[in-house]
């Protein structure tokens, strides 16, 4: 017997950054939260930048104009934490 599995697209349809987490509300009724740590640039960002975000692309991705960042959805689902970048000693 096959059984034939349709992966439903993941979605963003909303988005809430606190202060120590990222909770993306999915179209499916899911809500995926992970630690605002995992975003460097959220975390180092004011509340109102933060706050300030566009879903894009039908949901497949967030992006935060004013400090340049992206989530995508499959991303946060079942992604690891944004490496932030090693400063070069001069």
């Amino acid at each position: 017997m096959s059984t034939a599995v349709k992966l439903q697209e993941v979605r963003i349809k909303d988005i809430e950054v606190t202060s120590d987490s990222i909770t993306a509300h999915l179209v499916d009724g899911r809500v995926v939260s992970v630690p605002l740590a995992w975003s460097w640039r959220l975390s180092e960002a004011t509340p109102k930048h933060r706050a300030h975000f566009e879903i894009i692309g039908d949901g497949q991705g967030v992006h935060w104009p004013e400090i340049d960042e992206d989530i995508s959805a499959e991303g946060k689902l079942y992604g690891i934490p944004a490496k932030k970048p090693r400063k070069v000693s001069k």
